[in-house]
């Protein structure tokens, strides 16, 4: 508990989680929770929706705002057909998902509501993630649902709502800025989910809040606990959450049976055919594991796919360093400081020195160059540039430059 106390005391000044109840939707006034969404007025006079997921991070930020004394309306958008998917662990916005974000309105005694997107996230999201596969590129869904259903659908919604504010459970932060609102990385790095977040546009930014970017799990747990949610110990949503058991390239296949068609090995540098292989959706860059062509003299891996040959092309380790990356769809956040800037290219990868060189933003391309060379850079992927701990904007990898 004391941990819990300092971490909401150093991050919101608050007075500590032991003169906070959550039960019944009351609210304590010793915690300014009204401050935690950054509300325009007195509580009692404000609106929020909660993206309500089903998950306890969406649930735990309910829980806040109606201890805030605002009203709350929860959103739970129905994204897949989630027949298949109940009782499965991992998934996000299915059947049993649904049941425990109503559950936990009940509990709080706020308003719930549950929206059918399923057609919209098909198109925007699952088609689209088919389709990059099959063209031999590594897609980021998340980010794209991010862009499309969970912000700019939710935001349309939270307005037409009156809502003061659109609150989420990621795990970022919303910093008061010189100009504005900046979104900067989670105060847990083990949490931290501004990757999928860098194409936020300036005018969601000013609307959305993120109450979770400044606690650990653990902490958030022990609040759902408090509250007495159904879900406090429920386990973390799988990053793809309409892939059955992770078998991406099984839903791939069933919507584009043509990435199941063979084709062959070859060696990158010596143009050797080593093998075959059963689809291009079978792999990405990078990849080692799984190629099927032993009794190579040094280990071999993906280093490029040439989906219109039906081509996987593998070589040495050293083919996979990456001197640039060329970035489309691009968005910024803000004015781009002059200070030093890194990137991430994958959502689990390090920070690294970057230079970013052409518009950032709008839309525009760019490139950015890398201080080192860098290894595992797929097109496909996105590339989210940082300015220390803010977020500045970022990319879709179109292409790639080799270090060699």
């Amino acid at each position: 508990m004391a941990r819990l106390d300092k971490n909401i005391a150093r991050v919101y000044g608050a007075p500590t989680m032991g003169e906070m109840t959550f039960l019944d939707g009351g609210h304590d006034a010793g915690l300014d929770t009204a401050a935690l969404f950054d509300l325009p007025r007195a509580a009692k006079a404000c609106r929020i929706v909660v993206a309500m997921s089903g998950g306890v991070d969406s649930s735990v930020v309910a829980a806040l705002a109606a201890a805030s004394g605002a009203e709350v309306i929860g959103i739970t958008l129905q994204l897949y057909d989630y027949g298949a998917a109940t009782g499965r662990k991992g998934a996000c916005c299915a059947g049993d998902d649904i049941r425990d974000a109503r559950a936990v309105a009940d509990r709080l005694g706020i308003a719930h509501y549950v929206h059918d997107h399923e057609s919209a996230f098909r198109d925007e999201v699952v088609e689209r993630f088919a389709d990059e596969y099959l063209a031999g590129r590594t897609p980021v869904p998340c980010i794209r649902c991010n862009m499309g259903p969970k912000f700019t659908d939710l935001f349309a919604m939270a307005r037409e709502l009156g809502a003061d504010c659109l609150a989420t459970g990621h795990y970022v932060r919303r910093v008061a800025g010189p100009a504005g609102p900046e979104l900067h990385r989670a105060l847990d790095p083990a949490r931290d989910q501004s990757y999928f977040l860098f194409a936020t546009s300036e005018q969601q930014l000013d609307y959305l809040r993120f109450p979770l970017g400044g606690l650990p799990k653990s902490a958030v747990r022990e609040l759902a606990g408090r509250a007495g949610l159904r879900n406090a110990m429920k386990p973390d949503s799988q990053d793809i959450c309409f892939v059955p058991d992770g078998d991406y390239a099984s839903v791939v296949t069933k919507l584009r049976p043509e990435g199941a068609a063979p084709g062959a090995v070859v060696h990158a540098e010596t143009g050797e055919v080593l093998g075959g292989h059963k689809g291009v959706v079978h792999f990405t860059v990078g990849q080692r594991r799984g190629l099927e062509i032993g009794g190579q003299a040094e280990p071999l891996y993906v280093v490029g796919i040439d989906a219109a040959k039906r081509e996987v092309r593998v070589g040495p380790r050293r083919l996979l360093a990456v001197s640039a990356a060329r970035l489309v769809e691009t968005n910024r956040i803000g004015a781009l400081p002059d200070v030093p800037l890194t990137a991430k290219v994958r959502s689990l990868a390090r920070p690294v020195p970057v230079s970013v060189e052409g518009g950032l933003g709008s839309g525009a391309g760019c490139t950015i160059r890398f201080a080192t060379p860098e290894h595992g850079v797929a097109p496909g992927q996105a590339a989210v540039i940082y300015a220390g701990e803010r977020v500045v904007g970022g990319g879709w990898i179109e292409s790639t430059e080799g270090a060699a």
